[in-house]
């Protein structure tokens, strides 16, 4: 059988196929085609398609491909503004794993998302919010409008070279605010490696995507 160019696969995930598991082995073989060279920049086909399938699809691609793809960063704020949830939460993970200091407001634009009110997506920002660099997160405390994102930022950044109060952090993650609670439980992540207590907590906290976060987190640090 004639082997696909990265070509050929962009056409066939274009051309809308109905069939989800078609569009899946086309965007897994695009990928490797991507990784073996295929250039990055012919993704914009997909991102500006106006099908919410294959912008889908190419978000998802930019997740898999991280730091590959960072000249398409600047693609970013209409994909974390995008009325699909996958594709914003796709997205976060592509701003994770490729943008730096140089991409300040695109790493306010989703530090503002632990706002966002679908739950998939909090739980997505709470993951960046933990595995984010300290040199990420103060990037984009500098253009956050978000004064109460900003302050609850800055005490993340804080948390990285004070020890908070543990006291604080638990209160903060079984407080009635859902955006305390989400960067609250990315300190205990970020702290568990040398006290993972805290992270027990909030594996047992009533907040199910902070449980449900902190579990999984258990489960990495365990293997």
């Amino acid at each position: 059988m004639q082997t696909q160019t990265g070509d050929d696969l962009m056409a066939r995930i274009l051309a809308r196929p109905v069939d989800d598991q078609v569009r899946g082995q086309a965007a897994n073989d695009l990928l490797n085609e991507l990784f073996g060279g295929y250039p990055v920049e012919n993704l914009r086909a997909l991102l500006h398609s106006g099908d919410d399938d294959a912008v889908q699809t190419g978000a998802w691609l930019l997740s898999e491909l991280g730091e590959q793809a960072a000249p398409l960063l600047e693609e970013v704020p209409a994909l974390l503004a995008h009325p699909r949830l996958q594709v914003r939460f796709f997205a976060v993970e592509f701003v994770l794993l490729a943008a730096d200091e140089r991409h300040a407001g695109i790493i306010a634009q989703a530090l503002a998302l632990s706002r966002a009110a679908d739950s998939a997506i909090r739980w997505k920002v709470l993951h960046f919010l933990a595995m984010a660099s300290t040199e990420q997160l103060m990037a984009g405390l500098t253009r956050l409008d978000d004064p109460e994102v900003g302050r609850l930022t800055a005490g993340l950044v804080a948390s990285d070279t004070e020890d908070p109060d543990p006291g604080e952090v638990v209160a903060g993650m079984e407080g009635d605010d859902p955006v305390a609670r989400l960067f609250a439980a990315a300190i205990a992540t970020r702290m568990a490696e040398d006290d993972p207590a805290l992270l027990f907590h909030a594996a047992r906290v009533r907040d199910e995507e902070i449980s449900s976060f902190a579990q999984w987190q258990l489960r990495r640090f365990q293997e």
